[in-house]
């Protein structure tokens, strides 16, 4: 169905306010995107940013608009991750069957571009312009310098809120009466660091691997960037023993280091300054629900719904909000309180299952990828779905490589789990994972 053109405000220049630029832009209407920053193509990068892993979500929300290839162009594929244990040699897992990779990219050259990409379809962009206050009913935004200084009103006829986990626009819906709204930070905080580039542009690690360094509590992962360097991030406790609180001096940072990424230490040029230069970042999941109010305003992204980082789809995520309402408005024309309140009905309760399959990879990578019994079930899994590809998926499969709802990949993958704590606890499992018994076993299970 056609629409007719509206003026859309879209608070919010990240990568999920640009995209959807795009995306109504190419629909035909008139877009203006508020972001209280400087426009990121001017200013350095700070430190606190975790590279994005664009898999099967991203690209096709991103081919849908044909920008994947331009998008292609600043990504390296990663197909396997490698795994640093302490007392014993690099291993390698490979995500999925051969050719399935994610792409690291660096968030600020991914945003850089993808305004660039939102500007030339047309959309005009208004940085360093803070938006103080919105009128939901009659969708008027205000910006002004301060809070108690000059405002300028702009009618709109729709207002997008793409303004992050901390959004403004949620902010005005959540003084609405049954307007249901929850915040959790995790114990855990994290910090960016960075492998420098060998002296000839070269990469110092594997360069199409996902690097992990899983230590219990605590981890480091690793992801290469275009010009052979690797943006690291250490995931750690704020508090308690081996914790951010308990590394004060630039000899506790040292021993830290030496003692739980001996290999790092060697590869890392200005680790210790990195340290202590780069600020510790809290994580957030945030629901929320309703994502709009009437037909006038919608949140989109992190807005809705942050996750925290550990399964790499908040961007991916956001990017299929965005392909999904672009399905919805095709079905629906003008009629956006029936397009808004299909979208939130649909994106919900993928939304709520990726917070929970998120949380749960962290504990899967720092803990569990270390440990023997947990590699063996994922050796088996990957052997069975192998050969039964139709009747196993491994949720991390689902969830990467493939674009069905994340809630069916949270159900099927608590079937799959129960029925591989059976198998697990077969006498000897060790030595006869391979046989044919095991196998059965799973087939007589399902």
């Amino acid at each position: 169905m056609i629409q007719t053109s509206k003026n859309i405000a879209i608070i919010g220049s990240g990568l999920v306010g640009s995209l959807l630029a795009i995306y109504l832009r190419k629909l035909g209407h008139k877009i203006t995107v508020f972001d209280r920053r400087p426009d990121i193509r001017n200013i350095e990068f700070s430190g606190r940013s975790i590279n994005l892993a664009m898999s099967n979500r991203g690209w096709k929300s991103l081919r849908a608009v044909d920008i994947e290839s331009d998008v292609k162009k600043i990504a390296i594929p990663l197909d396997k991750r490698a795994m640093h244990v302490i007392g014993q040699p690099e291993y390698y897992q490979k995500y999925g069957k051969d050719g399935e990779a994610i792409w690291s990219i660096s968030r600020g050259v991914l945003n850089r571009k993808m305004i660039d990409l939102a500007e030339c379809a047309g959309v005009n962009f208004k940085f360093e312009e803070k938006v103080w206050d919105v009128d939901l009913p009659e969708a008027q935004l205000y910006t002004g310098e301060t809070e108690k200084g000059e405002w300028k009103e702009y009618q709109y006829d729709l207002i997008f809120g793409c303004d992050g986990a901390f959004s403004r626009v949620r902010h005005k819906m959540q003084r609405r009466s049954r307007f249901d709204y929850s915040q959790d930070f995790i114990d855990v905080g994290y910090k960016e660091l960075t492998i420098p580039a060998n002296e000839d542009g070269t990469h110092k690690l594997d360069k199409n691997s996902f690097h992990i360094w899983p230590r219990g509590k605590f981890m480091l992962i690793a992801m290469p960037n275009l010009d052979g360097s690797f943006t690291c991030t250490l995931f750690m406790p704020f508090e308690g023993e081996v914790s951010f609180e308990n590394i004060k001096t630039k000899e506790q940072a040292k021993t830290f280091f030496l003692s739980y990424f001996p290999n790092v230490m060697q590869v890392m040029d200005d680790l210790l300054e990195d340290f202590f230069k780069n600020p510790t970042s809290a994580m957030v999941t945030m629901k929320c629900y309703p994502w709009t109010y009437w037909d006038k305003v919608a949140l989109v992204g992190d807005s809705a719904h942050a996750v925290v980082p550990f399964y790499g789809q908040g961007m991916n995520a956001g990017f299929e909000d965005i392909y999904v309402l672009n399905q919805i408005i095709a079905k629906h024309g003008d009629d956006w309180e029936a397009i808004f309140q299909e979208y939130q009905k649909e994106r919900k309760p993928n939304a709520d299952a990726i917070a929970e399959l998120s949380y749960r990879n962290f504990i899967e990578m720092s803990s569990k990828t270390a440990d023997p019994k947990f590699l063996l079930q994922k050796k088996i899994e990957k052997s069975f779905a192998k050969k039964h590809p139709e009747k196993w998926m491994p949720v991390y499969s689902r969830v990467t490589f493939s674009d069905r709802p994340y809630s069916e990949a949270l159900a099927i993958g608590d079937e799959q789990e129960k029925i591989m704590q059976k198998v697990m606890k077969i006498p000897d499992i060790e030595s006869i994972w391979e046989h044919e018994v095991v196998e059965k076993k799973i087939l007589s299970l399902l």
